[in-house]
């Protein structure tokens, strides 16, 4: 690797400079394909519930359309009353589960983020490397890419961790 000059300092010395595809790391990491089959895991549940409580709604409105000229005022009222307040609490559990997803995906990002940043850290201080960077790059050679680096020791810590 050449020289570089130390800004304002006069004196030259060998930087170690390697850059991180941030995109691949997060993609060729198991810890990555484990948070999103967990968040899939998470979800598929509560949205199996959305899915029976719609059909139920399409059920009831069913009835009222062939029903409702055979049922009295009191029971047609009562049953649109029931539809509406049914309408009502799966427009509001749709909304929960989209905010709850957001958090969760938020949440399982954050940790995989620190995972990483963790472990370029430590490959950083074992190869010596003064400079790591990571996204608004141009250009970059394949000999200063330590993201292979990274994703199989990211892969090794989810191996050692079961």
């Amino acid at each position: 690797m050449p020289a570089l000059v130390a800004a304002g300092s006069g004196v030259t010395q060998d930087l170690k400079i390697a850059v991180i595809d941030p995109n691949r790391i997060v993609e060729e990491s198991p810890q990555y394909e484990e948070a999103r089959q967990t968040l899939s895991a998470e979800v598929a549940e509560r949205e199996a519930d959305l899915v029976d409580q719609q059909q139920g709604l399409d059920r009831l409105g069913e009835k009222l359309e062939r029903d409702g000229a055979l049922m009295s005022e009191e029971e047609v009222k009562r049953l649109q009353n029931d539809i509406r307040a049914r309408k009502r609490r799966l427009r509001y559990a749709k909304a929960e589960l989209q905010e709850d997803f957001a958090l969760r995906q938020s949440e399982l990002r954050t940790k995989l983020v620190k995972q990483v940043e963790e472990v370029v850290r430590q490959i950083a201080k074992e190869q010596d490397i003064d400079l790591i960077v990571s996204e608004g790059v141009v250009y970059f050679s394949e000999r200063i890419d330590i993201s292979a680096d990274v994703v199989e020791r990211l892969k090794e810590e989810f191996q050692n961790r079961k």
